[in-house]
């Protein structure tokens, strides 16, 4: 059967997509996932249903891909979560629904993609989202099929509050929503967990979606690659179920993520030329930026042991506080960030268990790193993931700043607001903290991925020779090809990147709906 569209993906933008362009009953769409597909809400797992109340540990999931990882020269293969499911890494995630600051979209304003700056995209956040705490105001909706939430001053945690007011006692400002374009400070995070519930796109998307006989969503479908002729997209080559047969439509949209489209554009021979006859792909469009631009959020630990007796619940939330400010000499505002997590685990990579507490920890994330990465293909085997070089800390800014936030959580957490608390410090230790050379090496080997990878395929003009896609989303130099997910951005927003990559496809679903 031929359609009009074929969405590859059913993640944070695909499912967004298929969605909206299926509103039309004259447009017929195909929604592809390699994931399993749950139609009703008590069909789905408890560790997708549910945020945090639940023994399972989403890193060893089957819902998971279970990427790895190389964070830096001197650090040990990392974990790199990504959603197998629809809803994608919505479905999995740590359901923080945070926005980009407004300088973030500016800045892909002014690298040539001049409608995506604050002021155009804001439409499209409110759009997204219904704000259970600031309804109907100027920047917030009570309309979206998201929906989000803030947890209240008697529902945190002791630690959280802790950490509250430790952040207040050093002089950090409130910042009671931190979705507002000039927030700043210590506050609540908004979370997309209305009564302990991940509304994840699935939820809020597909399912008032389902009905239409205009869509038809194919779950536990891997997509092998795209077929062209010339270098116009007539179809998908996929496999299911051990077999292997070709969709076609008259419109491609990749929405597989930062990880999944530029594997299936390098599979589909678009790419650098060299890399793709050093894998003896045949060369459809040497395109060079596909896989380049690998952008994340460094992230790093603070651990600290609890006192005996400290109440640790492993089914409350993990979550409440977040810090977000602006690095000492940078001219990125918010380009630091701090979480509060009230129950620490080892690491799954290093033995850890979901169910056995360490501790508590501060999740030290640099929101906006000067170093860049690259994604490559190992194997020509669509099955095979490939090479994930994050290259983390690369830059001497992304060091200093990395630094300065490993002290900033090493400081609130000696504040006196957790002497009940805290029993010691497990890492970094006092002898990895004794110099900038010593702190370097800790976080160089320590540092790991904030789950937001994005970039590989990133949106600009023509003239950008490492720009993958134009601002509307289709393909440089090919047709009825476009991407629409996290891997499009120019740079990584200073936030969590899910609310982002939702309105990136709610901006072209809607650039395709208006002829654009």
């Amino acid at each position: 059967m031929k359609y009009d569209v074929i969405v590859v993906g059913a993640g944070s933008a695909g499912s967004i997509m298929a969605s909206r362009l299926s509103e039309d009953p004259d447009r017929s769409v195909l929604l592809l996932e390699a994931g399993p597909d749950y139609p009703e809400f008590e069909q789905l797992p408890d560790e997708v249903k549910f945020g945090y109340s639940t023994a399972t540990d989403i890193m060893t999931s089957d819902h998971n891909w279970q990427y790895w990882g190389k964070a830096t020269e001197t650090s040990p293969p990392m974990m790199v979560p990504r959603g197998k499911v629809t809803g994608g890494s919505s479905a999995i995630n740590g359901q923080v629904f945070l926005r980009g600051v407004p300088e973030d979209y500016d800045s892909w304003a002014a690298m040539g993609n001049d409608e995506w700056s604050f002021t155009q995209c804001l439409s499209y956040l409110r759009t997204i989202e219904t704000d259970s705490d600031f309804p109907d105001d100027d920047f917030h909706s009570s309309e979206g099929p998201i929906i989000a939430r803030r947890f209240k001053q008697d529902e945190l945690l002791l630690e959280q509050a802790a950490f509250q007011a430790s952040c207040r006692a050093a002089g950090f400002p409130e910042s009671p929503d931190h979705n507002h374009p000039e927030a700043s400070g210590i506050g609540p995070i908004p979370f997309n967990n209305p009564n302990g519930i991940r509304f994840s796109t699935a939820i809020g998307y597909l399912t008032p979606s389902r009905h239409r006989l205009n869509l038809t969503i194919r779950p536990n479908c891997t997509t092998r690659r795209i077929i062209f002729e010339g270098k116009k997209a007539v179809g998908v080559e996929v496999e299911s179920g051990g077999e292997v047969f070709v969709a076609e439509a008259e419109q491609i949209v990749l929405s597989s993520g930062a990880i999944g489209s530029p594997q299936i554009m390098l599979l589909s021979g678009v790419g650098p030329a060299d890399h793709l006859k050093e894998m003896g792909l045949p060369v459809v469009h040497d395109l060079p930026g596909v896989g380049q631009n690998l952008r994340d959020h460094p992230m790093i630990y603070v651990t600290f042991k609890t006192k005996e007796g400290h109440p640790m619940d492993g089914f409350a939330p993990r979550v409440q506080m977040g810090l977000r400010w602006t690095a000492d000499g940078s001219e990125y505002r918010n380009d630091m960030m701090i979480l509060m997590q009230s129950y620490a685990t080892e690491r799954v990579d290093r033995g850890g268990e979901r169910m056995e507490p360490l501790g508590i920890r501060m999740l030290g994330v640099l929101d906006l790193a000067m170093s860049a990465g690259e994604l490559r293909l190992t194997s020509t085997d669509p099955n095979e993931q490939p090479s994930l070089d994050y290259r983390y800390l690369q830059d001497p800014f992304d060091r200093q700043r990395m630094r300065e936030m490993v002290r900033t959580c090493v400081s609130l957490g000696a504040d006196e607001k957790f002497e009940d608390i805290v029993e010691y410090r497990i890492e970094p230790t006092d002898e990895e903290l004794e110099s900038d050379d010593a702190l370097d090496a800790f976080c160089a080997r320590d540092v790991t991925t904030g789950q937001h990878i994005s970039g590989t395929c990133k949106m600009g003009p023509a003239s950008d020779g490492m720009a993958v896609v134009d601002q509307h989303g289709r393909v440089h130099g090919l047709e009825n090809l476009r991407i629409a997910d996290a891997s499009v951005m120019p740079n990584c927003i200073r936030a969590n990147t899910n609310v982002t990559t939702m309105m990136i496809g709610e901006r072209i679903a809607d650039f395709i709906r208006n002829g654009g």
